[in-house]
């Protein structure tokens, strides 16, 4: 076997089969590879869409299990797979036709860890015809260890951009934490610490389906909340991440940089999700000096080349002023309410 694709599913009964049919519609045997259909105590058709496919295709599995959430879910998935390499793909989003043997090929051929590739985001259509395939030769790859990986390369907080080697992913002792967001973008970076092997393939290969009801465009009072303190949680993490760089390596100076600049994004996008919240304002003061004690505040490592432009810096200047975020929430606050 020689890929597991692992696809989460909470109430995706309008987007499944667009998923699974991208999947099937590839250049490969499906004797060669398998998909793990995780449904997440849906309320919809997402378990009868699920079990229809495999109930016709041999190679979709489907397992059914207590709503846990994505982490789980995907953990839940990758402890079933068989394959050689695995692949973490969400429901709404599919690859684009005829681009998994090249993929295949070429993290075989240099025995990658880690092989990442192009995503295109949509909102409503988009082609599923790669833009590239065919003028895309992979001789000559540039193959590297995660550190410099991560110091020369704007990695993607997702999971759906890149495939893995499930041994190395097993061996390394990495797994998606549970019942918090921002699971992927600390996997993510936790292996790619640990990658040996990782290279960067230049093909036009994913759909990243823009949706306004997605999980973290969910502006629900409770739900808002949660995401604000699980990003607080992600800049922890980030820290203890940071610690493991060893200071001898060649990249590490760059390295450390691009993971300060991710984990000081968090507190950013995390004050931009209290200004919109009603959350306390006083609670804001604590949660800085605990940002202080891990170097993600002030911040100090968010603009350059990674993000940039007036409004990041404008708004990065105002939470850099401790006086002026609080009279800037309250003026901001009322606002928004109003012209949401």
């Amino acid at each position: 076997m020689k890929l597991s694709f692992v696809i989460p599913c909470y109430n995706m009964e309008k987007y499944l089969p667009e998923c699974l049919d991208s999947l099937l519609d590839q250049n490969l045997s499906e004797d060669d590879f398998e998909i793990i259909v995780v449904n997440d105590e849906s309320k919809d058709r997402t378990l009868t869409i699920a079990t229809e496919y495999s109930n016709i295709h041999n190679n979709i599995k489907v397992l059914d299990k207590k709503n846990g959430g994505v982490g789980a879910a995907r953990n839940s998935g990758l402890d079933m797979a068989t394959g050689k390499y695995i692949y973490f793909l969400d429901p709404d989003d599919f690859l684009v036709k005829n681009v998994l043997g090249k993929l295949l090929d070429t993290i075989q051929k240099y025995d990658l860890d880690i092989l990442t590739f192009k995503s295109l985001q949509f909102k409503t259509e988009v082609s599923k015809i790669s833009k590239n395939l065919e003028n895309i030769d992979s001789d000559g790859l540039e193959v590297v260890d995660g550190i410099t990986y991560i110091a020369d390369h704007k990695f993607k907080n997702e999971i759906w951009w890149f495939i893995t080697n499930r041994e190395f992913l097993i061996a390394s002792g990495v797994r998606f934490i549970e019942g918090r967001w921002m699971e992927d973008a600390i996997l993510a970076a936790e292996l790619f610490c640990e990658a040996k092997k990782m290279a960067h393939l230049n093909l036009d290969s994913h759909r990243y389906r823009i949706l306004p009801t997605s999980a973290m465009r969910n502006k629900s009072p409770e739900h808002y909340k949660k995401v604000i303190f699980d990003n607080a949680n992600a800049a922890h993490v980030y820290n203890d991440l940071i610690q493991t760089i060893p200071n001898n390596h060649r990249s590490a100076a760059k390295c450390i940089k691009r993971l300060r600049t991710r984990q000081q994004s968090f507190v950013f996008f995390l004050m931009v999700r209290l200004m919109k919240s009603d959350v306390p304002i006083d609670k804001i003061p604590a949660m800085l000096e605990d940002f202080e004690k891990i170097e993600a505040y002030p911040l100090d490592e968010f603009i350059g080349k990674d993000y940039h432009g007036i409004g990041y810096s404008f708004m990065v200047w105002i939470f850099n002023h401790k006086g002026m975020i609080k009279p800037f929430i309250k003026l901001f606050r009322p606002l928004y309410r109003t012209f949401r």
